[in-house]
């Protein structure tokens, strides 16, 4: 694999750093504290071309690759798990299966829309007896004419209530089992949609997550996506994706917990010296940067082999297992280098803590990713 960045992947990076420390610290601290959608830093990031970082530019986007993506991703983590998941959200599980599965003219329709921010995207699979297990869906689509109609309930959904757009699946065939689920691109402006509850959440307080119902919802027959019946396909390949975004997410959140340990370990005195002295803490601050630099080479492994169209699910899977658990594990060891003070809102690595354990948890927990893996490794001996 060519590790060498290219420039336009070197440039979005240090576009996205930039932007990350001199604008998006504060945001992140005070998302966190009130709860409030960072709407001015995805307007931002609007304008820097971020929200559509992949999308071609016949489209709007910036043309770029999923490894320049997942660069961008992890320097928005650093400062803010928020921003950064709200772009993952919209970007991996909203515009590429629009992108890399739809039609034509739902392209057209949908991504300049997407890519300039003016519509922001959501993924709608989970539901309250649909968690890990994705194929027991529940929701409804009962074809009426040029249209399906929806009902059903949805939960978790991030970006729910700030969509335009939204990515459903629904039973078509529910005989069908898996086999009967069908995806569509659903407006959220459609009557019939509604935001039933918004989560109050343990982290990521910027980036909303809700759940939804649908209420004789009509979609028109045009914005399914692939054919009826393929939408557990288009969900397990959105997801393959996705997860690449939410291991980037994972390594700038443990990358932010290693940098304030070194900072707070150079900084702090004991015992007449200062922590860094100490092996114990040396050792920590180690297998940290040891964790932090191996989960970027699987992330960036598993970008490169989507960008160049390979299958890379066993890939992406490794890449968020391992990105989420060196999140959590540096996030609490970093907590432990802070002492008392980690354990206090005075100082960030309280809130890389909370931040970290959904990246273990949502587009798959490390359960199903062990699973994905197992299922690869036996099938190909």
């Amino acid at each position: 694999m060519e590790l060498e960045l290219t420039e336009a992947q070197r440039g979005a990076r240090d576009t996205a750093r930039r932007f990350a420390r001199e604008k998006l610290g504060p945001i992140g601290v005070e998302a966190d504290r009130t709860h409030r959608y960072p709407a001015e830093a995805i307007a931002e990031l609007s304008k820097l071309g971020m929200l559509g970082i992949f999308i071609p530019e016949e489209f709007g986007g910036a043309g770029l690759d999923h490894v320049a993506y997942a660069l961008v991703l992890e320097e928005l983590a650093v400062e803010c798990a928020s921003t950064c998941v709200i772009v993952s959200a919209h970007s991996s599980l909203a515009s590429w299966p629009i992108l890399g599965l739809a039609a034509a003219p739902q392209k057209r329709h949908f991504l300049p829309k997407m890519a300039s921010g003016d519509w922001l995207g959501c993924f709608a699979l989970t539901e309250p007896q649909a968690g890990s297990d994705a194929a027991g869906q529940k929701t409804r689509a009962v074809r009426d004419g040029d249209s399906y109609v929806l009902n059903g309930t949805k939960n978790f959904i991030t970006n729910a209530p700030q969509a335009k757009v939204a990515i459903v699946f629904a039973m078509t065939q529910p005989e069908k089992g898996h086999k009967g689920i069908s995806a569509f691109a659903v407006e959220t402006s459609s009557p019939g949609w509604a935001v039933t509850r918004v989560e109050d959440k343990m982290g990521i307080h910027g980036a909303h997550s809700a759940q939804l119902s649908f209420t004789d919802l009509r979609v028109p027959r045009d914005n399914l996506i692939l054919n009826e019946g393929d939408g557990f396909k288009v969900a397990m390949k959105t997801l393959d994706g996705g997860r690449i975004g939410i291991a980037a997410q994972a390594i700038g959140i443990a990358r932010a917990s290693l940098e304030a340990s070194l900072k707070y370990a150079q900084d702090r005195t004991t015992f007449g010296q200062p922590l860094t002295s100490y092996q114990a803490i040396q050792w920590k601050l180690a297998d940290m940067a040891v964790a932090v630099d191996a989960a970027r080479l699987l992330a960036l492994r598993a970008a490169t082999l989507k960008d160049r169209g390979t299958a890379c699910s066993k890939e992406s899977a490794m890449a968020k297992l391992f990105a989420a658990e060196t999140a959590m594990k540096s996030a609490t060891e970093a907590v432990q280098i802070h002492g008392g003070y980690g354990y206090t809102k005075e100082f960030k690595v309280e809130r890389y803590f909370r931040d970290a354990k959904i990246t273990e948890i949502y587009e798959g927990t490390s359960e199903i990713q062990r699973l994905v893996i197992a299922g690869q490794v036996l099938g190909n001996r």
